[in-house]
This record gives C-alpha cells, sequence and structure tokens, in this order.
C-alpha cells in the first residue's frame, strides 16, 4: 500500500502543518502517523485504553502488563523461540512465581525481572522499531531493555514483526513500586525505505551549527564540525554557575527505601547525597556508585530532526553514561528564535571496575542526530506533558526540587 505523509515545509512556524502532500519519506515517524499506527490496528493496546498522553512527539510510551517474572539471568530467546517458551524453558514454573501487578507492587534492587508490556505491534515491511528508557527511568538508575519474540539483540525489532512485546527491568540504586499501565520505556518507528535519504546532509549540518541550532557554545560548534557529520560532542560542567557551595551534581545513597514511581513528592536529600562544586573542577566517580550530572553546553533538538546519546564507549573511560538516550524533536528548542535556548543534558553516570577522574569540560558522550519522516505536529514542551524542558541539574520527577 502507497501511504502519503504530510511534510512540513522548513519555515512553517514550529508544530504547524504545512499543506503540501508528498510521498513517504526515512526517518523516524511522527506522532500523527503513529496516531495512524493504531488507527489501523499496526499497534495496539491489551487489558487497559490508550492513554491521552502517550503518544509522544516521535515516540510511544510502553505500559507494564499484569504481572512481572523474576528471573535468575537476563536472556533473548533466538531465533524460533517466543519469549514466553523462552521463560519456559529457564524455568518450567516460571508463571507460578509471577508477581500480580494491578495494585503494585515492589521491584526489588538487584533483581531481574521480565514483564509483558499491554502494547504489541504488527509492523510493515518498511517499518523498524526501537526502545529506549524513559528518562525518569534512567534517572532513577532503572536498567530496562525491550525484548520481542526471536530477538537476538535487546530494544530492537525487525521490520515487519508481529506479536507481543517484553521488558526486561532491572532496579540498581532503588527498589520501586510499580503497577499495571506504569511507564518505563518508549517505542519509536523508523521508516527504512521510502523517498529521500534519512542521513544527514554535511551542509546542512554546517547550517544548524552557524546557526545555533543544535548548541549553545561556538567551541562545541567547532568539535562537532571536526568528528562527523550529525554526531555532537557534549561536555560534563562539574563548576556551575560559580556560586559557592552550589550542587552540580547528585549521587545515590546505598541504602534508601523504595520508591513509588506514582508519586511526586520525596524529599531528594532522603535518596540522594548532593555533590558540590569544588576548586579542583572534577570528581572521583568511584566504582558502582550512580551519579546524576549535567552538560556544559545547552543542547536542542530541532523540530525536523531527533536525536540519540550514542552507547556507552570504553574510549570515553571506564564509566557509561545516560540509560535514556533519546530526544524528541522540541527538546530544548526556542521557538521564538529558532535556536537552542538553555536546556541541559542530564547524565546518568556509573562508573565500572575503577575510580575515575572526571574533570569539568571533559567529553562524556555524543549525541547523534537523525531526520524525522515529517515534522511531529506537536512538539516536545508544546502543549504536552514535557518534564524536562528547560531542565538544567534535574532529578526523576518523583523528587521534589530542593
Amino acid at each position: 500500500m502507497n501511504e502519503v505523509i504530510t511534510k512540513t515545509d522548513s519555515t512553517a512556524k514550529p508544530g504547524s502543518m504545512a499543506s503540501a502532500r508528498v510521498s513517504d519519506y526515512t526517518g523516524i515517524l511522527p506522532s500523527q502517523k503513529i496516531e495512524e499506527m493504531l488507527s489501523r490496528g499496526e499497534i495496539k493496546t491489551m487489558l487497559m485504553p490508550l492513554d491521552h498522553d502517550q503518544v509522544q512527539p516521535a515516540s510511544i510510551d510502553l505500559r507494564l502488563g499484569d504481572y512481572a517474572y523474576p528471573v535468575d539471568t537476563s536472556f533473548l530467546p533466538g531465533k524460533g523461540m517466543t519469549v514466553l517458551e523462552k521463560l519456559k524453558q529457564l524455568d518450567d514454573r516460571f508463571d507460578a512465581f509471577g508477581i500480580n501487578l494491578k495494585n503494585g507492587a515492589v521491584l526489588e534492587k538487584g533483581r531481574v525481572y521480565v514483564i509483558p508490556l499491554l502494547e504489541s505491534i504488527y509492523l510493515r515491511s518498511e517499518v523498524a522499531a526501537f526502545a529506549n528508557p524513559k528518562s525518569s527511568t534512567g534517572r532513577l538508575d532503572i536498567l530496562t531493555r525491550l525484548i520481542a519474540d526471536e530477538a537476538t539483540s535487546f530494544d530492537q525489532v525487525s521490520e515487519g514483526y508481529k506479536g507481543g512485546l517484553y521488558i526486561e527491568v532491572a532496579p540498581r540504586s532503588f527498589s520501586v513500586v510499580v503497577k499495571t499501565g506504569t511507564r518505563l520505556n518508549q517505542l519509536r518507528f523508523r521508516r527504512t525505505r521510502g523517498e529521500g535519504a534519512k542521513a544527514i546532509k554535511a551542509s546542512d549540518w554546517k547550517q544548524l551549527l552557524n546557526e545555533g541550532q543544535i548548541v549553545d557554545s561556538s567551541d562545541h560548534e567547532t568539535n562537532a564540525r571536526s568528528i562527523q557529520t550529525g554526531l555532537l560532542p557534549f561536555t560534563v560542567d562539574l563548576e556551575g554557575s560559580g556560586k559557592e557551595n552550589e550542587i552540580i551534581g547528585y549521587r545515590a545513597k546505598k541504602h534508601a527505601r523504595r520508591i513509588d514511581l506514582e508519586r511526586r513528592d520525596y524529599d531528594p536529600l532522603d535518596f540522594w547525597e548532593p555533590i558540590l562544586v569544588n576548586k579542583t573542577s572534577s570528581l572521583i566517580l568511584d566504582p558502582d556508585e550512580f551519579y546524576i550530572l549535567m552538560t556544559k553546553e545547552a543542547i536542542a533538538v530541532p523540530p525536523d530532526y531527533a536525536a540519540e546519546m550514542l552507547p556507552y564507549d570504553t574510549r570515553a573511560g571506564e564509566f557509561r553514561v545516560h540509560y535514556a538516550g533519546f530526544f524528541d524533536p522540541g527538546f530544548g528548542w526556542n521557538a521564538k528564535l529558532n535556536k537552542a535556548g538553555s536546556s541541559r543534558g542530564v547524565l546518568e553516570v556509573r562508573s565500572h571496575e575503577v575510580p575515575f577522574l572526571l574533570e569539568h569540560g571533559q567529553t562524556v558522550g555524543w549525541l547523534r542526530y537523525e531526520r524525522m519522516a515529517a515534522r511531529p505536529e506537536l512538539l516536545y514542551g508544546q502543549g504536552i506533558s514535557s518534564n524536562y524542558q528547560g531542565q538544567s541539574l534535574k532529578l526523576a520527577k518523583q523528587f521534589k526540587q530542593l
């Protein structure tokens, strides 16, 4: 079937749709196309109707089903096997130990759980899907990974897949209370075939940098030009605004009570140790400790693009940065000025094996930008629930601001 998709004029006001109709383009599908997938039954929900705010500018939030199954090991089902078949192979009585989530239940720190999701998908041959944890999930140090039937890799669903979806959940710093319908991860869709190249042209990338559309720092515009088209390096801020005793990060406390993900009123000091600015503008990351830090740069994602933080790269040092790793179109975007606003990237950092010295301005990761197949009708922070627009250093939404 040959579809038609709305393509916006690049000069159109962000959030508004131009009237021209063109053929399908490759790239990340916007919210209006996800709504079409729902109406055609390509995304189905079980047990509970769709929540009104579940569809985001370039993704759909996925919700936990009724039961969580504790497992002794992480796994992938592999070719020819479903997730449930693999669970039964690992423990033929796995369903007897299922934890009922309907009225809420605790997922214990240090345990691994597999949970069927309320959403299932029926993809076309030219559409693939991939997942990331939601921002609040990463900021609570909850490792989540999407699993599909016959999958040989996490967080990816091949073109043409038809079936249910599952999530592996492993709380690492805090035990958490979840229930049926809790959202821990999000799914995006990429059209892999169609008109137009999804790669960003060097000339377009240069224009984005010159106009300050993706980053507020000229130094990092220069760095971005020298690395690779579509790739933006970002650095860590360990100096803040220069005020004495300013908080420039947080370290998770070892022994804290459970966190109910429905609450929004926790005292941060019950769970986090503030990290204050120091004369050396540096921080020693202790092995297996979890930190919340912030980028030095204000980062933005223009309306016709999406961005993803690349996976941990050992060349950057003995640490991992950022679980969530996905930025919706419009994140940090100043629509009036058509350029980057004031939103910093919040970093979820965990050191590995040995202590590691992190210094102010050190490059700790890379943002990879990708074209949208069309501009979303609604942008991040524009008339939708957007918890982290305009953010500086900020913990998950479950905590009160200090």
